[in-house]
C-alpha cells in the first residue's frame, strides 16, 4: 500500500472559492484559459506519488484543464513508474481541451477526450443544489446563492450546446477493455463530483479537490464512512481542501 502522512480531513477552514467567470459574460468562462491551480502543492505532490505507486496502470484526470497543473504531476509520476501508466485526461472546455491536447501531443501515453464525464441527466436539479446549499454549512456558502445556480446553469447550457452530453467515463472504460481504473482524480465541473464518483467507485486511489465544496463535500464523507477505502492523505489548507483515498478491501 502507498503510505502517505498529513493532519487529518474536513475541519472547516478559511479557504476561499476558486474565482469564477462572470455568469452574464457574453463568452462563456468555459472558454478562457486559465491558470493552473493544482501546482506544486500538497496535492500536487500525491497525485505525483500515486502516479508512480507499483501497480498503477490506468489513470483517468476528470477535469484537465490546458494540462499545466495536475496533469503535469499525474505524467512526471507516470514517467517514474516501470509499469507505464496510461493517462486519461477529460476536459469539457473547447479552448482548454486544445491546449491539452497540444501540450502533450508527444507523450503517447497521454489519451485526451472532449467530452463530459456525464451525461446531462446525471447534472442535479437546481432544486438540490439549493438544498445542499442551505442546509450544508460548506464554502459555497461564501458565494451568493443566485451566482452558483448561475454556475449549474451555464455548465449544463455549455455541455448541451457543444454536443458533449455523453458517458464520457463508460466510453473510455469501453474503448480501452479497463474494468476500473488504478487512479482517479475528480475535480470537473463543480456539480458532477457524485455521479463522477458512482462512475469509478472501487478504483484503487481515489483523489478527490475541493472536499468543502458541493463537487466532493458528500464524497469526501462517502469514501470515509466506507470500511472498504482508507483515507492516507488530507489538507484543510489547500484552497478548498482535497483528500486521496486508497481500497484497502
Amino acid at each position: 500500500m502507498l503510505r502517505l502522512t498529513l493532519p487529518p480531513l474536513l475541519a472547516r477552514g478559511a479557504m476561499r472559492l476558486r474565482r469564477r467567470g462572470a455568469i452574464d459574460d457574453d463568452r462563456s468562462a468555459l472558454e478562457r484559459l486559465i491558470a493552473p491551480e493544482i501546482k506544486g502543492d500538497l496535492l500536487y505532490q500525491s497525485i505525483l506519488e500515486v502516479a508512480s505507486a507499483p501497480g498503477v496502470q490506468e489513470i483517468l484526470e476528470i477535469g484537465s484543464s490546458s494540462g499545466a497543473g495536475s496533469t503535469e504531476a499525474w505524467v512526471a509520476g507516470a514517467l517514474r513508474n516501470p509499469g507505464s501508466p496510461r493517462l486519461h485526461c477529460i476536459e469539457v472546455s473547447s479552448t482548454r481541451y486544445a491546449a491539452l491536447v497540444e501540450r502533450w501531443k508527444e507523450r503517447a501515453f497521454v489519451h485526451c477526450y472532449h467530452v463530459s464525464s456525464v451525461p446531462l441527466e446525471s447534472f442535479p436539479s437546481a432544486a438540490e443544489v439549493e438544498a445542499f446549499y442551505r442546509g450544508i454549512r460548506s464554502k459555497l456558502r461564501r458565494t451568493p446563492l443566485e451566482t452558483v445556480l448561475g454556475w449549474l446553469h451555464h455548465d449544463a447550457e455549455y455541455v448541451r450546446a457543444q454536443g458533449l452530453s455523453r458517458h464520457g467515463i463508460r466510453e473510455i472504460r469501453e474503448r480501452h477493455g479497463i474494468d476500473s481504473f488504478d487512479a482517479v482524480l475528480i475535480d470537473g465541473s463543480e456539480f458532477t463530483g457524485r455521479a463522477e464518483l458512482d462512475e469509478v467507485y472501487g478504483a484503487r486511489f481515489l483523489l478527490l479537490d475541493d472536499i468543502q465544496t458541493y463537487k466532493n463535500f458528500e464524497n469526501a464523507r462517502r469514501l470515509e464512512e466506507d470500511p472498504r477505502y482508507r483515507l492516507v492523505r488530507a489538507s484543510r489548507r489547500t484552497r478548498n481542501g482535497f483528500a486521496v483515498f486508497e481500497r484497502v478491501g
